[in-house]
C-alpha cells in the first residue's frame, strides 16, 4: 500500500470526486479526514471507509471560514498525531449550472465562488502548514481545472478561480520547499461525478468527450491514480507543477 500510515485531509470528500479520492487513499493505507460542509455526506463516506477496513474521521468544515478550517486541521492532528497530505478538492462548480454571461454575474456570485474556490484553498494550506513544517515533510495537492487552458463559455468566475489555483500552487511551492513540503496541482477535465450527472445532460457530456484524445466521458476513477502518486514518496522531487488529467483535452 503506497500511503500506509499516512494521514490525509480531503476537502469536499462527502461525495463525487472527493469521495473517490478519500476511498482510494484509505485503500492505499492512509488514515483519512473526510472534510465537507455537508456533514452527513462526510459521515457516510467515513462509514464506508471503516466498513471496508480503513480508518476515517468525518469533519464538518466550511473551507471559506478560517476558524472552521483551523478546527479541521487541529482535530485531524489530535486524532492521528500528524498531517501528511492535504487535498484541496472542495469547490463550487455544479451549483453554478446553468451558466451565465459574465456581465450577468453579480458581485455576490463572484465573491461566493472566490471565497470557496480560492480563499478556501489558501486557508486550508495555511492551517496545515505548521504541522507539515514541524514534520519536515508534507504533500499539498490543489485541484484546478483544464478550463484554465481551454476556457469555458459563460463560466468566468469559475475559470478565474481555477486559474488562481495554478498561480497559488507555483508560488506556494517556492515558499515552502525549504520545509520539505511539495505543492502541486491537478487539472481535471469535465468529470462525470454524481453532481455533474444530475446537472448536465448526457448528450452534452458525449459531445464534450469528442474534443479529447480519448473519446469517452471522464470518470472520478480516472483521477485517483494521479492524486495517489502526488501524495506518495514517488513524487518527492516534484513540486510547483500542474498535471492535466483530462484525456487529452488540453495540452499543458
Amino acid at each position: 500500500m503506497r500511503l500506509e500510515n499516512r494521514v490525509a485531509i480531503v476537502t469536499g470528500a462527502g461525495q463525487g470526486i472527493g469521495k473517490a479520492y478519500a476511498l482510494r487513499f484509505a485503500a492505499e493505507g492512509a488514515k483519512v479526514a473526510v472534510a465537507d460542509i455537508a456533514f452527513q455526506a462526510a459521515e457516510a463516506t467515513a462509514n464506508e471507509i471503516e466498513a471496508n477496513g480503513g480508518t476515517a474521521l468525518a469533519i464538518d468544515v466550511d473551507v471559506a471560514n478560517e476558524p472552521s478550517v483551523e478546527e479541521m486541521a487541529r482535530r485531524t492532528a489530535e486524532r492521528y498525531g500528524k498531517i501528511d497530505v492535504l487535498v484541496n478538492n472542495a469547490a463550487l462548480f455544479v451549483a453554478l449550472v446553468p451558466s451565465k454571461h459574465f456581465w450577468e454575474t453579480t458581485v455576490d456570485e463572484w465573491d461566493r465562488v472566490m471565497a470557496v474556490n480560492v480563499r478556501g484553498v489558501f486557508l486550508c494550506c495555511k492551517a496545515v502548514f505548521p504541522y507539515m513544517k514541524g514534520q519536515g515533510k508534507g504533500k499539498i495537492i490543489n485541484i484546478s481545472s483544464s478550463t484554465f487552458f481551454t476556457g469555458t463559455k459563460d463560466f468566468l468566475h469559475y475559470v478565474t478561480s481555477k486559474s488562481a489555483i495554478i498561480g497559488l500552487t507555483r508560488q506556494l511551492a517556492r515558499e515552502v520547499g525549504a520545509f520539505g513540503i511539495n505543492v502541486n496541482a491537478v487539472a481535471p477535465g469535465l468529470t462525470e461525478s454524481e453532481g455533474v450527472a444530475r446537472a448536465i445532460k448526457p448528450e452534452f457530456l458525449d459531445r464534450y468527450a469528442q474534443g479529447r484524445c480519448f473519446k469517452r466521458r471522464q470518470r472520478p476513477e480516472d483521477l485517483v491514480g494521479t492524486i495517489v502518486f502526488l501524495a506518495s514518496d514517488d513524487s518527492d522531487f516534484i513540486t510547483g507543477q500542474t498535471i492535466n488529467v483530462d484525456g487529452g483535452e488540453a495540452f499543458n
